[in-house]
């Protein structure tokens, strides 16, 4: 209990207008020095599942968040994971293709 009542008196002090604009420095200076990482699938999938899940939900005029109305399981979240590339469960895929009218299938590659 006590703990929290010092960070909260710490983070409540107010700063002047020159702290801030040091502090603001220092940050602008640490980015410099350590440029965040950009995030992994920050881009819809171009190939794949994903691509096609994407391009049947557009073409049908529909939000990530209806089309998980309309799937009646997985969130809009998982839909957009999907779209990305991103792991998802068979089953919540199975779902979305079904509210698409799509159906998966298994096809054997050649080579």
């Amino acid at each position: 209990m006590a703990k929290n009542k010092i960070v909260r008196r710490i983070r409540s002090e107010k700063k002047t207008p020159a702290e801030v604009r040091r502090l603001n420095d220092i940050r602008a200076k640490a980015k410099q020095d350590f440029p965040p990482l950009e995030p992994p699938c920050l881009q819809p999938a171009t190939d794949g599942i994903g691509a096609e899940i994407r391009a049947a939900r557009e073409a049908q005029g529909l939000t990530w968040y209806s089309l998980a109305k309309k799937a009646s399981g997985p969130n809009s979240t998982t839909i957009r994971d999907i779209e990305y590339g991103r792991d998802a469960k068979l089953s919540n895929v199975q779902a979305i293709a079904a509210a698409l009218g799509l159906k998966l299938e298994l096809v054997q590659q050649a080579g």
